[in-house]
C-alpha cells in the first residue's frame, strides 16, 4: 500500500510519515492525505485502502461526484460507460436536488430524500445544506428530525453511526474499532430516553446524533470523517415501540442502575482508548436523572458537555444579552422566571447566574436570588427542599407554595419569562397579559420544541402583549406583523452554539470543557446582533450567517481554552479567527488526479 501511494504521488512526502498536527487546511487534524490542506483547484487522490476507481468510487459517498466527474477523471478512474455522457456542475446538481426535495408533499419525505443524499454524495449533501441552510435546517434538524426519530424503524435505509447495546458489554472498544475512521474528533451520543419533547424513543433516537453531526460539519466546519454518531441502546419503556414490528432496537424495558452505569462507563473509557484524550463527547437527549449526574461524573476526566444543559443555556443567555439594548440596564437588573425546571431550564438559570456573578463581581448564591423556577408541582420553594432534585435546590426561595402561573407572575413580577416545559400552550393569554401589564418590554422566550410543544406561538406573544414583548422561540416561526409593524422571530437554536464549541475545542486541542468557554460562546453570539437586528427585535442572526458566526465562536472558545490552560495545540495561533476559518471543511468538489 505504501509503495502504491508513493507511485501515485511521486513528488509528495510519504503521508504515513506526516505529522497530522501540522496540517491545518480545510479541517486540519486528520487530513492525512492532504485532501484539504491544498487549495481547492489543486488535485488530490481519492485514496482509501487502494486508489478508489470504477463502481467502488461511485459507491463511496466521500468521493462520489456523480455526473460532476469530468471526462479526464472518468478516463483515469475507470468510469467510462458507468455514467451517462453529460458532465454536470455541482451548482446544477444542487438545483436538481432542491427541485426534487421541494416536490415532496411532507417534510418527512424531504428528510428521507436529503439524508439519502448524504449516503450517496457527501460533498453535495453538505454543499446543499450550507448554501440553503435556512430552508433545509428545519428538515435535517428540528422540527422534522423529531418525526423522523418516531418513524426511524420505518424509514431506516443504511446503518449510520455506531449502535452499542447491552449485548455489547465487554466488547464496546471492539465496536468502536469497527468504525472505519481512525481520527474521530467529535462524538454525539444519546441513550434515546428524552428525545426532544417526544419522550423515550429508544434506539430510534439515533436521528438526533446523526442530525447534530451533520450540523457540526455544515455549520462548524468539522470534517465528516472526524464525526461519529452513537446510540447507547439499553431498551425502551415506550410500549408502542416494543409492540412495533419495525422497531430496530432491543425489545426490553430500559435498563437502569448498575447495568446502565457500567455500559456507559465502558463506552466513555473506550472513547479515550480509541481516539485519545482530546475527543469531544457531546451528551444529547438523556433524561434528567442521568443527564446531570453523567455530566458531573465525566466532566473532570473527559472532554465532554451536555448540549441540552449547557448548549441550550449558552444560546438562551446570548439572546438575553442581545436584548439588553432594548430593555435597558444590565443583566443583574432583571428578574427571571423559568417555567420548566429540567435540563434546559436549570442549565440556562445556572449559566445566567454565572454571568451575573461575573459581571457584578458578586457571589453565585447572590446572583441566584433573582432567578425563580416553576416545575410540574409549582414554584420551587424552600418548603419543598427535601423533595427537590439536587439541580433545583440552589434556586429554592423562601416563598409560599404556588402552582398557578399567573399568580406567581403577579407575586414575583419577572422581567424575563423563559419556557422550557416541553408542553405546548403554557403561556396563555392571561400569562402574557399579566407580564406585559407592569413591564414595558418584557422578554418572553418560548423555547420548547418541536413547534407543537412551544409554550406559545410568536403571533400569540405579540397579540396578547400588545406588541410589547421581545420574543424568541426554540422552534421556527414566520415573521409576525402587529399593528403595521413586522417582527422577525429569532430562533434560540442550539445550532448557533455547539458547532462553534466543537470547532473551538478541536482547533485548540482542549482537554476539558469549562463553563467559562460557554460564557465566551454566548457573549460572542450576542455580539453578532446589530442595530438592524434590534430594529426588528430579532435576537438571533439569520441562519445564512451561521458558518461565519461559528468561526467567531470557535475562536472565542479556543481563546478561553488557552487562557484557562486547557489547550494543548501549541504554540497558540496569533490570529485565532483566521486559524479557525482555515480549519473549516469545504464541501466544494475537488479535482481528482
Amino acid at each position: 500500500m505504501e509503495n502504491q501511494m508513493k507511485t501515485v504521488c511521486k513528488d509528495a512526502p510519504d503521508v504515513l510519515d506526516l505529522d497530522n498536527s501540522t496540517l491545518i487546511g480545510g479541517g486540519g487534524v486528520g487530513d492525512a492525505y492532504g485532501e484539504d490542506a491544498a487549495t481547492e483547484d489543486q488535485t488530490f487522490t481519492p485514496w482509501t485502502r487502494v486508489v478508489a476507481s470504477g463502481l467502488e468510487l461511485l459507491r463511496d459517498p466521500r468521493y462520489n461526484k456523480g455526473l460532476a466527474f469530468c471526462e479526464e477523471e472518468r478516463a483515469r478512474h475507470y468510469l467510462q460507460g458507468l455514467l451517462p455522457p453529460v458532465v454536470m456542475s455541482q451548482e446544477l446538481q444542487i438545483q436538481r436536488i432542491l427541485q426534487n426535495v421541494r416536490a415532496y408533499e411532507t417534510d418527512l419525505e424531504r428528510y428521507v430524500e436529503v439524508m439519502d443524499l448524504q449516503e450517496r454524495n457527501e460533498r453535495l449533501f453538505y454543499r446543499v445544506l450550507i448554501d440553503h441552510v435556512e430552508e433545509l435546517l428545519p428538515i435535517v434538524y428540528t422540527p422534522t428530525v423529531g418525526e423522523a426519530c418516531q418513524k426511524y424503524g420505518n424509514i431506516f435505509r443504511r446503518p449510520h453511526g455506531l449502535y452499542i447495546s447491552l449485548k455489547d458489554r465487554g466488547h464496546v472498544l471492539d465496536c468502536m474499532r469497527n468504525w472505519p475512521e481512525p481520527n474521530v474528533q467529535v462524538i454525539v451520543v444519546t441513550d434515546g430516553e428524552r428525545i426532544l419533547g417526544l419522550g423515550d424513543l429508544g434506539l430510534q433516537g439515533m436521528g438526533i446524533p446523526i442530525g447534530k453531526l451533520a450540523l457540526y460539519t455544515a455549520l462548524g466546519g468539522i470534517r465528516p470523517s472526524a464525526t461519529l454518531p452513537v446510540t447507547i441502546d439499553v431498551g425502551t419503556n415506550n410500549q408502542d415501540l416494543l409492540d412495533n414490528p419495525f422497531y430496530i432496537g432491543l425489545r426490553q424495558k430500559r435498563a437502569t442502575g448498575k447495568e446502565y452505569d457500567e455500559l456507559l462507563h465502558e463506552f466513555m473509557t473506550a472513547c479515550k482508548q480509541a481516539y485519545g484524550e482530546k475527543v469531544l463527547v457531546q451528551f444529547e437527549d438523556f433524561a434528567n436523572h442521568n443527564a446531570f449526574r453523567l455530566l458531573a461524573k465525566y466532566s473532570t476526566s473527559h472532554l465532554v458537555f451536555n448540549d441540552d444543559i449547557q448548549g441550550t443555556a449558552a444560546v438562551a443567555l446570548a439572546g438575553v444579552l442581545a436584548a439588553l439594548p432594548l430593555t435597558g440596564g444590565t443583566l443583574a437588573d432583571h428578574k427571571f422566571l423559568f417555567v420548566g425546571a429540567g435540563e434546559a431550564g436549570t442549565g440556562i438559570a445556572e449559566l445566567i447566574a454565572l454571568e451575573v456573578s461575573r459581571q457584578g463581581n458578586t457571589s453565585l448564591d447572590e446572583a441566584r436570588k433573582a432567578i425563580y423556577l416553576v416545575d410540574s408541582k409549582g414554584l420551587v420553594t424552600k418548603s419543598r427542599f427535601d423533595s427537590l432534585q439536587e439541580f433545583k435546590k440552589p434556586f429554592a426561595h423562601d416563598l409560599k407554595p404556588n402552582s398557578e402561573l399567573v399568580a406567581i407572575i403577579k407575586e414575583i413580577k419577572p422581567t424575563v419569562l423563559i419556557g422550557t416545559t416541553g408542553k405546548g400552550g403554557q403561556f396563555t393569554q392571561a400569562v402574557l397579559e399579566e407580564i406585559s401589564s407592569y413591564q414595558e418590554k418584557p422578554v418572553v422566550f418560548a423555547l420548547s420544541n418541536p413547534t407543537t410543544q412551544s409554550e406559545c406561538t410568536a403571533e400569540q406573544a405579540y397579540k396578547y402583549t400588545k406588541g410589547k414583548c421581545i420574543f424568541a422561540s426554540g422552534s421556527p416561526f414566520k415573521p409576525v406583523t402587529h399593528e403595521g409593524k413586522t417582527y422577525t422571530i429569532g430562533q434560540s437554536n442550539n445550532c448557533y452554539i455547539f458547532p462553534g464549541m466543537g470547532l473551538g475545542c478541536v482547533i485548540s486541542g482542549a482537554i476539558r470543557v469549562h463553563d467559562d468557554m460557554f460564557l465566551a460562546a454566548a457573549e460572542s453570539l450576542a455580539q453578532e446582533i446589530g442595530e438592524d437586528h434590534l430594529e426588528k427585535r430579532q435576537l438571533y442572526p439569520a441562519f445564512s450567517e451561521i458558518r461565519d458566526i461559528s468561526a467567531h465562536i470557535g475562536a472565542a472558545v479556543a481563546a478561553k481554552a488557552y487562557d484557562l490552560g486547557l489547550a494543548t495545540k501549541l504554540p497558540r495561533p496569533k490570529d485565532l479567527l483566521a486559524y479557525a476559518k482555515s480549519c473549516m471543511y469545504s464541501p466544494v468538489y475537488r479535482p481528482f488526479r
